[in-house]
């Protein structure tokens, strides 16, 4: 288990650079994702850190030691692909057991290391299968025991759960969350998937572009966004133009389209009385009513739902605008093209975004 430090790290592809001076410092144990929009520069972060790619400016550090040029294999990192890359003439113990042979452990020290790390993914029993005879599901899971088996210092993870269907997607992100902690590895796992960031890392970074966005936790990254990239990456959103009326302690007033609403500002934004600005609510944040709420009250009526049986999505038209709102257990489908209504939203769900 070791502390990951990123310092200014640059790596170009001939014309295009794929990372700007990116900057990201992972805590020992954590498991941390990297997110972002297909060509945001994740995946080469990642071989960065695996030692696939030497950055043309800048350091890797793992636990204060500079491996920036260190060979893959001096790394002592477990890395899971995308595509497992099993052999396909080996049996599943012989995959695990792989790494340990190229480090000419003895034998004896190997089926007892490559039978733990079956035992840890619950794939024991397969142990003399070949991965052509395995689901696509414990195909994974030998993948995830060869990448633990040689105890690694910390496990790179490139889109693990891209090939499993969606309900094996939702069991393997628990278990590797279970096997992840229960190893008390530091984990750096990339992905595209939303839900999958939100339901297993401790913190995450979003990417764009070969730069850091934003760094948080699940919650503050989708209750606080900063700007209107992530906001609109993770998650759906109302954006909601405006000016800001006034900001103290934290909390602001903006004047827009669909009335006045009190609100909070998001991570890094700081703007003063009378600027444009942006606003975040998230579809979910509304609640409907047929009386007036005291704060933030929006007039409308609803005009398209579609009924979703624990949920109900509902346009909600005010004046010349529009807005999405996401209603669980739904009370209001019968009222679609009927009278006036108010939707209202929490000042903490209402977030300036800083750009």
């Amino acid at each position: 288990m070791i502390s990951i430090r990123i310092e200014k790290v640059t790596k170009r592809f001939g014309a295009v650079t794929a990372l700007h001076e990116l900057d990201l410092s992972i805590e020992q144990g954590e498991l941390f994702f990297l997110l972002g929009p297909s060509g945001c520069g994740k995946t080469t972060l990642l071989r960065c850190l695996a030692g696939f790619y030497t950055p043309d400016e800048g350091r890797v550090l793992f636990g204060g030691e500079d491996v920036t040029n260190l060979a893959p294999h001096k790394r002592n990192t477990g890395m899971m692909f995308q595509s497992y890359a099993l052999w396909p003439h080996m049996t599943v113990a012989e995959n695990v057991a792989f790494g340990l042979e190229e480090r000419r452990l003895p034998r004896a020290e190997i089926a007892s290391k490559v039978a733990e790390a079956l035992e840890s993914v619950h794939m024991g029993p397969y142990a003399a299968r070949k991965p052509n005879e395995l689901s696509g599901g414990q195909q994974q899971r030998v993948a995830l025991a060869r990448a633990l088996v040689i105890r690694p210092r910390c496990l790179l993870l490139d889109e693990p759960l891209s090939n499993l269907d969606a309900k094996l997607r939702l069991e393997m992100r628990l278990e590797i969350r279970r096997v992840c902690k229960e190893f008390n590895l530091t984990t750096v796992y990339v992905t595209h998937d939303q839900k999958e960031a939100l339901s297993v890392s401790d913190r995450m970074a979003i990417l764009d572009a070969g730069r850091v966005l934003q760094v948080g936790s699940p919650q503050d990254i989708y209750r606080r966004p900063g700007s209107k990239v992530v906001a609109d990456f993770i998650g759906e959103t109302n954006f909601i133009e405006g000016r800001l009326l006034s900001s103290a302690g934290g909390l602001v007033r903006v004047a827009t389209a669909v009335g006045e609403l009190d609100g909070i500002m998001g991570i890094g934004a700081e703007h003063a009385s009378g600027d444009a600005v942006t606003v975040s609510v998230r579809p979910e944040c509304w609640v409907m009513s047929t009386e007036r709420p005291a704060r933030n009250a929006v007039r409308g009526r609803i005009g398209k739902c579609v009924y979703l049986g624990e949920n109900a999505q509902y346009d909600f038209l005010c004046g010349e605008s529009s807005l999405k709102i996401l209603e669980l257990n739904p009370r209001f489908t019968d009222r679609a093209g009927a009278g006036e209504l108010f939707a209202s939203a929490r000042p903490e769900d209402v977030v300036v975004l800083r750009d």
